[in-house]
């Protein structure tokens, strides 16, 4: 596979992931029964934890293993499109959710 820069496509992408995530946590969340304020402060919270660790934002800890994600996407079959530093899509979560609840 062969690395591109490309920071326009790359944020597109994450865009894309940061939606489908929020919309896949509070669809499994009001399948569990919450609803409301309850289901967009559990999603909030959740979409913007999970985010955090895909951005290397968030503390991983594993014995004697240093972990610093690095998102990347397959934009073709030979090609990993990637921004050029650690993503930034818990930055994106709450605009997400804005659409989401029309909060």
């Amino acid at each position: 596979m062969h690395l591109k820069l490309n920071p326009t496509d790359f944020e597109e992408h994450q865009a894309v992931l940061v939606r489908e995530l929020v919309e896949t946590i509070k669809i499994k969340l009001q399948g569990a029964g919450l609803d409301g304020d309850k289901l967009e402060e559990t999603t909030a919270s959740i979409a913007f934890s999970i985010a955090s660790l895909i951005d290397g934002a968030a503390l991983i800890e594993a014995p004697g293993i240093d972990v610093h994600p690095y998102l990347t996407f397959r934009t073709s079959d030979t090609e990993l499109t990637h921004c050029g530093e650690n993503s930034n899509a818990h930055e994106l979560v709450y605009d997400m959710l804005k659409e989401l609840f029309g909060s």
